[in-house]
């Protein structure tokens, strides 16, 4: 299923500077960034339980903002894309 992962980090001191780098590691290791805090990621249940947890553990509830948006199996037609930055399909291989 198709997974939207957003975050919002308070970085107004050193430690939450730290949390946002580690946020956006575990996200770049599950799906693709498609704007600074927002990444879309193919996930299985486990895959998105295991996520969750560990995002959870990153951030501090008291400051920092974390959401998970399910869009499913059929998400082609729940995203419309418009702008400068290229588009891509989640399902096709990624060339680095």
């Amino acid at each position: 299923m198709l997974v939207l992962i957003t975050y919002d980090v308070n970085t107004e001191d050193a430690a939450g500077r730290k949390r946002l780098r580690q946020i956006a590691r575990q996200c770049v290791n599950y799906g693709q960034r498609v704007q600074n805090s927002v990444f879309e990621c193919l996930l299985d249940t486990a895959q998105s339980r295991l996520l969750q947890a560990k995002l959870r553990a990153i951030m501090d509830e008291e400051k920092d903002s974390l959401r998970f948006y399910y869009l499913g199996n059929r998400y082609q037609n729940k995203i419309e894309h418009f702008g400068c930055k290229p588009t891509y399909l989640p399902e096709d291989p990624l060339i680095l």
